[in-house]
């Protein structure tokens, strides 16, 4: 699903994609400034995330929760928006009901830039 000309993206599709892909994490839009990618966490799951070379976006499509970011934790529930600066910890905890994310990165994930 990356680096696709595609400019319209239905998110239920992708989240099946996600969910049949068995990973936490699909990404399915890549750019030379930004790539897209949804992140799941069920509510028995830990949160494996390092720090990332990247700024990232969350949205919270669905479900509730709480993440750290640096020394503070913060609610989330649905149409939360979380920014975390490029090489900030963080990590999704105490997740009361499934977690769906959308997640941004710019520049794009893995590039290494910043």
């Amino acid at each position: 699903m990356r680096d696709c000309d595609a400019r319209l993206f239905d998110v239920s599709d992708v989240l099946e994609h996600r969910r049949e892909s068995g990973q936490l994490y699909l990404e399915f839009l890549s750019a030379s400034t930004m790539s897209v990618g949804v992140y799941t966490l069920s509510t028995d799951s830990c949160d494996p995330q390092q720090p990332h070379t990247e700024d990232e976006i969350y949205y919270v499509l669905s479900g509730r929760g709480q993440i750290r970011v640096g020394d503070e934790d913060f609610e989330v529930k649905p149409e939360s928006v979380i920014f975390v600066a490029a090489g900030e910890e963080h990590r999704f905890h105490s997740i009361a009901e499934d977690l769906r994310l959308l997640v941004v990165f710019a520049p794009p994930r893995g590039s290494g830039r910043s």
